[in-house]
């Protein structure tokens, strides 16, 4: 069983000590921070190419004050003791080459796949430094641009609603009148079945309440284009979860395709427009079903350590920390 990383600060209540003093005990004299053989470099780049393996997840996350670094990861080693590959700064493809080239082309020859979301900069970093390698395009970033072209729709129409709903209160209030607003039959009114609407708009039809389906026929009766772009969203969540064949999922994306050029939303051609240019690496999906949940999910054990030790004061030492518990 996997338990959060333990800080100095959390020993306090068990041991009766002063948090703070042991930490800086720890990091001077304990922890052999000092004698790290990646300290003189740790604040640009971390590297340990004895953890590369045929299987690599790449990613971006930020560490403190937004400061982004690029990250490499051995995804069969499911965010254990040895995942770690490469912790960059910066997300510029060129400092990242500068960093993994440093490992032995054989050895990055040998790796067969890595998942990457669709940053152009990840990109031109696999090209470059993993050229044998496949890469496959997270479905889940797909799915999201999909699910915020619906939300986006949804929200415009919020608005127009709580607009509407502002003018008919001025009206009433001109005419002397009480102002009452329409009511659906489930106790909506209009800006509030918009507003409750976004998360079902997330789900598919069969994990929807009996509240939720209610909501959602008066959502879609009201708003049929709002309709059509949750279907071209769902449809594109049952490609990823029922094709299991590649050239399966060719036609099928083929074909939806098609319903998005009927429909003739701007949001979703511009997520055809991506797909046209990730075209091949999204297919690779479907060669061992790979995503990119081994980046996101190391992503977040660094943000719990981060909560867990209250910030970084000295991003060197978090570095070594890191390294030592992942590396």
């Amino acid at each position: 069983m996997e338990t959060s990383p333990v800080t100095c600060l959390t020993l306090e209540d068990f041991y009766h000590i002063d948090g703070h003093q042991f930490e800086k005990q720890y990091k001077e004299i304990l922890s052999g921070y000092r004698d790290w053989d990646q300290l003189g470099h740790a604040h640009d780049w971390l590297l340990f190419p004895e953890n590369v393996g045929p299987s690599l997840a790449i990613g971006e996350t930020a560490l403190s004050n937004g400061e982004l670094y690029t990250i490499v990861t051995n995804r069969e080693l499911h965010g254990r003791k040895g995942c770690l590959v490469a912790v960059i700064a910066d997300t510029k493809a060129e400092n990242a080459w500068r960093v993994l080239d440093k490992i032995e082309e054989v050895k990055r020859e040998k790796v067969e796949e890595i998942t990457l979301d669709l940053s152009d900069s990840m990109r031109k970093i696999v090209r470059h430094c993993f050229p044998k390698a496949k890469r496959v395009t997270d479905r889940f970033h797909i799915q999201k641009l999909a699910c915020d072209a619906v939300q986006e729709m949804r929200i415009k129409y919020r608005w127009d609603a709580i607009q509407e709903a502002n003018d008919e209160m001025e009206e009433a209030k001109l005419q002397g009148k009480i102002y009452r607003p329409n009511v659906f039959e489930n106790g909506d009114t209009k800006k509030e079945l918009l507003a409750r609407s976004r998360y079902l708009l997330f789900k598919s039809p069969e994990k929807w309440t009996d509240s939720q389906k209610q909501r959602s026929e008066i959502l879609f009766a009201q708003y049929p284009k709002l309709k059509t772009a949750y279907s071209l969203c769902h449809s594109l969540r049952m490609i990823f979860a029922k094709s299991t064949l590649r050239d399966a999922a060719r036609l099928s994306m083929a074909k939806w395709y098609n319903k998005v050029e009927e429909a003739g939303f701007h949001s979703f051609n511009v997520i055809a427009a991506t797909f046209h240019e990730h075209y091949e690496d999204i297919l690779n999906f479907y060669i061992n079903r790979a995503s990119n949940a081994a980046a996101e999910s190391f992503n977040s054990k660094i943000k719990l350590f981060r909560a867990n030790l209250r910030g970084i004061a000295d991003k060197n030492f978090f570095l070594f920390r890191i390294a030592k518990l992942y590396a």
